[in-house]
């Protein structure tokens, strides 16, 4: 992956990272006034790209943002700045793309008719600390609350991340990796970048509400189903964790990471297996054939 350098797409101006601006009176700068969609991929095919456009698309609708740019020219943009970092198909690829409300008066208000910008981010996909598989990681619940779906809801993966950046603040402050967030009646939502699942009473679930409807987390449901496993989306209080036996997180760059351990507020620490229990290392195996099989039916959507 050293031949891989870091591209920016900003409007259609290819650029080194190092190199690339936008306006100061962007509102995706000035105000969060954005959305954002990550992938990665694996043999140069995208993961899951209509399903992460669809959910750009809704984060746009739920904020009253109409998109300038066509997903045909977004993704043909997508591509020419995959082909700028030298990539080849054995290189996985980090891509972020994200369109802000464009640039208009200093106001909270967003004037109609702005024409939105889109910022393009591709570079080599980030390895993560190798212990976090083998071992797992460690999850606190800060102070910090969810902001509540009827002030932020959370299906809109936006550019505004002070909620969860004060979260995984607080868990770091407390010697743990991430956070688990809880609303304020005390039901798990989510972790700060990832959705969370619990084995509870040999039951594997995730929390149904005030989270991120994860693409991954969605993929993982098909793949466990596919394969004769049930998992399911309910409300999980804190209380129930102590009944938990296994906990792990899903993401579009962690896939299936085992957690091995959970801080509580008033300092109770909730052990789990390390590198996973036995549900969490059947769903992480699950998983990585169900990804085998896209990768090989969706060639024809390759970026390199």
């Amino acid at each position: 992956m050293d031949n891989v350098e870091a591209m920016v797409n900003v409007d259609g101006i290819v650029s080194a990272l190092a190199r690339a601006t936008i306006p100061v009176m962007d509102r995706g700068f000035l105000y969060g006034d954005s959305v954002y969609e990550v992938f990665r991929t694996h043999e140069g095919v995208p993961l899951f790209l209509n399903d992460h456009f669809d959910r750009l698309e809704n984060s746009a609708r739920l904020i009253d943002m109409n998109i300038s740019q066509g997903r045909a020219e977004l993704i043909e943009e997508i591509r020419s700045t995959v082909a700028a970092t030298g990539a080849t198909r054995e290189d996985p690829l980090y891509v972020r793309y994200q369109i802000t409300r464009g640039e208009g008066p200093m106001d909270l208000y967003p004037t109609p008719g702005l024409n939105t910008r889109y910022v393009i981010i591709v570079k080599a996909l980030p390895s993560w600390n190798e212990e976090f598989y083998s071992r797992g990681l460690n999850l606190a619940i800060p102070q910090v609350r969810r902001n509540p779906v009827n002030s932020l809801d959370p299906n809109i993966k936006g550019g505004n991340y002070l909620n969860n950046i004060l979260a995984v603040s607080a868990a770091r402050n407390m010697g743990s990796d991430d956070s688990v967030m809880l609303n304020r009646e005390g039901f798990v939502t989510e972790a700060s970048n990832s959705n969370v699942w619990f084995v509870i009473d040999g039951q594997l679930a995730t929390p149904s509400q005030g989270n991120l409807k994860g693409l991954t987390k969605k993929h993982v449901h098909r793949a466990l189903q596919e394969a004769g496993m049930e998992s399911s989306e309910s409300d999980i209080h804190v209380n129930e964790l102590h009944n938990a036996t296994e906990c792990f997180v899903t993401s579009a760059t962690r896939d299936v990471m085992p957690c091995a351990a959970l801080r509580l507020e008033d300092g109770t620490c909730l052990k789990f297996p390390t590198g996973g229990g036995e549900i969490t290392r059947q769903t992480h195996d699950v998983f990585s054939s169900y990804l085998q099989a896209y990768v090989k039916n969706h060639r024809n959507e390759s970026l390199v």
